[in-house]
């Protein structure tokens, strides 16, 4: 094989790489795992703090540093965390105000209605139906489509 091709192979396979992974990294995400945490505007304690976020708020990872992750949430919304504040506990956060049963399925009763923006941890899942547990330890199941 002569060497114009296969730096053409190798350069080829680098630019899939690449977009492997940063669609994985981008891909992935990340909650909250402290009680309340400051968005930031950039990558660093100095920033300006945006708005804040409870446990549980899932985030969209854009971009990592060594310390901070450049995140977007449900809403489109993009901002700066510690990274020392977030896990990869499974959650999700409601699209709109919406009923939560006491099982997976509109034949259960409603449990409680909860606001829009407001994010849970899964427990589990059947079905198009989400097991979810609130940071105060409010449990129930919602349908997959009323949550991010």
């Amino acid at each position: 094989m002569k060497t114009g091709c296969r730096l053409m192979i190798l350069a080829a396979t680098a630019l899939v790489l690449i977009f492997c992974y940063t669609t994985a990294a981008a891909a992935q995400r990340m909650a909250v795992a402290v009680s309340k945490a400051n968005v930031r505007s950039g990558p660093g304690s100095t920033y300006d703090v945006l708005w804040q976020v409870e446990r549980y708020h899932p985030l969209q990872v854009i971009k990592k540093t060594a310390k901070w992750v450049r995140f977007r949430d449900f809403e489109g919304d993009e901002g700066w965390i510690s990274r020392d504040l977030l896990d990869k506990t499974p959650t999700v956060i409601t699209r709109k105000k919406c009923h939560v049963r006491s099982g997976p399925g509109k034949n259960f009763p409603i449990v409680f209605t909860i606001d829009k923006g407001i994010p849970f941890k899964v427990l589990g899942r059947k079905g198009k139906w989400t097991h979810i547990e609130h940071a105060d330890g409010d449990k129930g199941w919602i349908f997959k489509t009323l949550v991010w």
